[in-house]
């Protein structure tokens, strides 16, 4: 007993997560002396260390049982007994159960430590308890929680019966974290032989200190636990135990505990009906015979060699090993124990401990140890030398810390340097020396810096200072760049780069003129709205040229925060100035010129109206004190000349539109794109793909056959595409070795772009009874539009009340389907008219289809157009060939203006129209066209129907035409 007390005085000492005791001998064996139970009280063990517990999952390395260091409650052969530690009404009642007999009732976890007894040779059925991760090896010690209530119950009564051992073995899946299982294909067959030491029942788990003794392997599975009572005989005894005392019926209370212990050792409890595996049948595990061999010694040293030096590496391993020393256990004299606790040491996988664990050749084993050893070996110095590197890394950075701020202080008492704060403050007011800054918000800037130095330099608020000084004093206040103002000089800079837009040449010479005038220059807002592809954002760049303005563009398609435009609060993380305060800082001057793109898409979210914030940027009355969220101070956008583009300006909100002088750029006809091919597209894709024009060039006649069959849209961006589609396959050709010079004739066109897309200039050669071709415009340009009507159903049937119908088709719009109602009821009106005897649109039924139905259509603009059908087909005549006609009808018979006149024209060329129709109140429009586009045309203009009627049904037209 002696040996075993100074054990656990060594253990009480040991601080680490591994318990180290004597390994098993004949002399420490104790003959069986029962189990205490406390029961009220705190949760409590009565064995501890004096460290903390290891976690669940940590091995114990422990010899066989101990004698338990702590008063001993009660003696089984004499009856004699103490009272309970908590207190008691009775000192000492003589039972073989002793202590807390007059505690309180249960308040809290009960803890079960069972006294040493002799573990038995042979235990074939015991409980199965799966484990994960790490298995327990022989002679080790693990602490082990069940949760499982069906082997908590089977646990709780086999160690009430005196049976405390169970199998412990480890699944075959770590993630499963169950306790039990379903099937022995789960786990592995090979396991331990387990003794429970301690079990601390905390009611929903059970938690188990176990050790091991021995390797055993699974026979069967057992469906139930056989009846089992205490036993009165001990297989490993000579003479059976002695009867316990019969306690006095002295009390209720006792008779009440003598049942309870009667229930207690019932045969008849027996643990839940369930689908688990809790009991299994198992045989020890014998390791084959083998002989000290120079190999086996050679594994062993090299063991305790490798052990040593993780030791030497990792302090974590130290004091496991010294206690086993203190313990006088000569490691290397015992290979099995050794090759157990060298695989116990190391925080190998799972599968790779199992292997250990069953092998049975003891030779292997160790080599099989001595591997895993080696692993830990290399991740402990992996471990040291990241150590070791980071370390040196956080010393290194420290010392030049150190020596940083000594250089710092160093050179601010010579006065080579100045302090953060005063260099800061120098740089700000160095920016300010030869700008124009006004005095309120030079006001600011001082009341900025003076708030800067007496900030901490470290302190968020220092850098929100410091950034909002920096944008400051960064703005061009008073800078501002020298105009060009001779009018030769720009019209040279515009013609430079783009063909025609005569309109926006013109409104630009005119801003020049007046700034020449004026002897400075002043801000102007303009929007150039058209067609995509036809220049609107190029020309910007040009004017800026123009005019030796810095040039700033963004875009506002598609954007719904408003503090894009105005700005962040300071107060918020990562805070910024809106576009325009970022666009003055980078040009540093006051009056760039500002290119707003795609103005009519513009978006509207929960973060607000950014369409609203551009009124207070574009309004020339208020832009001269336009306050940023962000600066919070006024800047002078008055210098500013802003130009925006937009597709259309229907979805341009009213207030928006009205702040801006609206430019229309129109589409090119053909004559344009040709000469616009040919100036400016040619030379400049030629020389991008890098051909020169002796290897590679276009005949004019292709250029036209190009534009005319390819590429009809009101821009040139199209046009662009297919140039350089001919160009990179020129230069294939002739990289390729098959040609050395390519000239694109119409002959060889198709082998460049492929089969025409436009073969049909118009629908109808020759317009039938009921056919009127109308002209159209949208953002893409003009087009024709034929309008279609027939017979759906003849009059009669009906009778007196049969008023005849209109059914419309090709996915109309609201208003155009107004204007198709409007035109019936005046044609039906106007035939009366000419034609009293004719009834054909009060009784019939009629259709009226609008062709290309995917495309949506709307606007009243074919209102003649739709009257001329509905009477060609009511008096069976065909209308003049090669007219078109557009122009609102009202229901009186007055043609109204439209608008998109030179898209329609352009549109009536290209169709081969020769004779065109327009409202009288636009004649101003088509007198503006260029010659080029209004030459060679017939062009009536009219305020009521009945002037059309005679030019569309005259079989010789000989009514005069206006030609400008």
């Amino acid at each position: 007993m002696s040996s075993s007390m100074r054990m656990w005085g060594s253990a009480l000492r040991f601080r680490c997560a591994v318990l180290l005791l004597r390994p098993v001998t004949p002399q420490t064996r104790t003959a069986p002396l029962g189990r205490v139970q406390v029961g009220s009280g705190p949760r409590r063990w009565l064995r501890v260390t004096a460290g903390p517990l290891p976690k669940s999952g940590h091995h114990l390395t422990a010899c066989a049982p101990f004698t338990t260091p702590v008063r001993r409650f009660g003696n089984r052969a004499s009856g004699a007994g103490f009272s309970g530690e908590d207190g008691g009404d009775e000192a000492g009642s003589g039972a073989e159960e002793s202590g807390g007999d007059g505690g309180s009732a249960y308040s809290g976890p009960q803890m079960t430590a069972l006294t040493p007894m002799i573990v038995p040779e042979v235990f074939p059925n015991v409980p199965l308890i799966a484990v994960s991760r790490n298995p327990v090896f022989p002679r080790f010690i693990k602490i082990i929680e069940v949760k499982n209530k069906d082997l908590m119950e089977l646990l709780r009564r086999k160690v009430r019966l005196a049976q405390p051992y169970a199998g412990v073995f480890m699944k075959r899946d770590d993630s499963n974290e169950s306790d039990v299982v379903e099937s022995l294909d789960a786990i592995y067959s090979t396991g331990t032989f387990v003794q429970i030491h301690e079990m601390q029942d905390l009611g929903d788990k059970l938690r188990m200190i176990v050790m091991g003794h021995r390797r055993i392997r699974i026979n069967r599975q057992l469906d139930a636990d056989p009846e089992e009572v205490p036993p009165e005989w001990s297989e490993s005894e000579q003479e059976p135990r002695p009867k316990p005392a019969i306690r006095p019926k002295s009390s209720r209370r006792h008779q009440l505990e003598d049942k309870l212990s009667v229930a207690d050792l019932s045969p008849e409890l027996r643990p839940l009906p369930s689908s688990n595996i809790l009991m299994v049948e198992v045989d020890n595990v014998q390791h084959e015979q083998f002989t000290v061999t120079e190999e086996v010694k050679a594994l062993t040293a090299e063991i305790v060699k490798t052990i040593r030096d993780i030791i030497a590496l990792n302090p974590l391993y130290r004091e496991s090993v010294l206690q086993m020393m203190q313990a006088g256990q000569r490691v290397v004299d015992n290979p099995i124990y050794l090759s157990d606790m060298g695989a116990a040491l190391t925080g190998a996988e799972s599968h790779e401990l199992q292997d250990v664990l069953e092998e049975t050749n003891i030779p292997k084993r160790l080599y099989k140890a001595l591997s895993l050893l080696k692993k830990e070996y290399e991740l402990s110095k992996l471990q040291q030398r990241l150590g070791r590197e980071v370390e040196e890394k956080i010393k290194q950075t420290h010392r030049k810390y150190l020596l940083q701020e000594q250089l710092k202080i160093i050179k601010k008492e010579l006065g080579l340097e100045k302090d953060d704060k005063e260099a800061i403050e120098e740089k700000f007011r160095e920016r300010l020396k030869d700008r124009s800054v006004p005095q309120n918000i030079l006001e600011v800037i001082n009341e900025e810096l003076t708030k800067l130095a007496l900030l901490d330099n470290h302190s968020s608020e220092f850098n929100v200072t410091r950034n909002y000084l920096d944008w400051l004093t960064s703005m061009p206040w008073g800078t501002n760049s020298e105009e060009n103002l001779a009018l030769d000089r720009a019209r040279e800079v515009l013609e430079e780069d783009h063909y025609g837009m005569e309109d926006v040449k013109k409104r630009i010479l005119e801003f020049i003129a007046v700034s020449q005038l004026r002897g400075s220059t002043q801000g102007k807002i303009l929007c150039f709205y058209g067609p995509p592809g036809v220049g609107k954002t190029s020309i910007a760049r040009s004017i800026a040229k123009a005019l030796n303005r810095q040039y700033f563009r963004f875009s506002v398609g598609g954007m719904t925060d408003v503090a894009e435009i105005k700005g962040h609060r300071r107060t918020y993380v990562g805070a910024m100035p809106g576009k325009i305060i970022q666009c003055l800082k980078k040009t540093k001057t006051e009056n760039p010129l500002v290119l707003i793109d795609e103005v009519d898409k513009i978006g509207r979210g929960y973060q607000g109206d950014p369409s609203s914030a551009l009124l207070e940027l574009l309004d020339p009355e208020q832009n001269a004190n336009f306050l940023d969220h962000y600066l919070d101070v006024p800047v002078d956008l008055s210098k500013v000349l802003f130009i925006c583009t937009a597709n259309v300006t229907d979805t341009i909100p009213e207030p928006l539109r009205d702040r801006m002088e609206m430019i229309n750029v129109s589409g090119y006809v053909a004559q344009e794109k040709l000469a616009i091919a040919e100036r400016y597209l040619v030379p400049q894709l030629r020389s991008l793909c890098g051909l020169t024009q002796e290897k590679a060039s276009i005949s004019p006649e292709a250029l036209s056959l190009l534009i005319r069959q390819y590429c009809r849209e009101s821009g040139v961006r199209n046009l662009q595409k297919q140039v350089e589609k001919v160009f990179r396959k020129v230069a294939f050709s002739i990289v390729s070795g098959h040609q050395s010079a390519v000239t694109v004739t119409p002959d060889n066109l198709q082998e460049f772009v492929g089969k025409p897309l436009f073969t049909v200039d118009r629908m109808y050669d020759v317009t039938p009874p009921g056919v009127v071709m109308g002209l159209a415009w949208t953002a893409m340009g003009g087009s024709t539009l034929f309008i279609e009507t027939c017979l759906r159903r003849p009059a009669g049937g009906g009778g007196a009340k049969d008023e005849g119908s209109l059914e419309i088709t090709g996915q109309l719009g609201d208003v155009m389907k107004e204007s198709a109602k409007i035109a019936w009821t005046f044609s039906r009106s106007f035939l009366m008219k000419e034609e009293p005897d004719n009834n054909f649109l009060l009784n019939s039924h009629l259709h009226l289809h609008v062709p290309e139905g995917a495309t949506p259509k709307d606007g009243p603009s074919a209102g003649c157009t739709i009257v001329t059908a509905l009477l060609s087909l009511a008096t069976n005549r065909s209308v003049r060939q090669n007219v078109a006609m557009t122009g609102e009808v009202s229901l009186t018979g007055k043609i109204l203006p439209v608008g998109g006149i030179k898209e329609k024209t352009i549109a009536a060329r290209r169709a081969g129209v020769t004779c065109m129709i327009l409202p009288a109140e636009n004649r101003k429009d088509f007198s503006d066209l260029p010659d080029y586009i209004s030459e060679g045309l017939e062009v009536h203009f009219v305020d009521h129907y009945s002037q059309i009627y005679p030019i569309v049904f005259t079989p010789d037209p000989s009514s005069p035409a206006f030609s400008n």
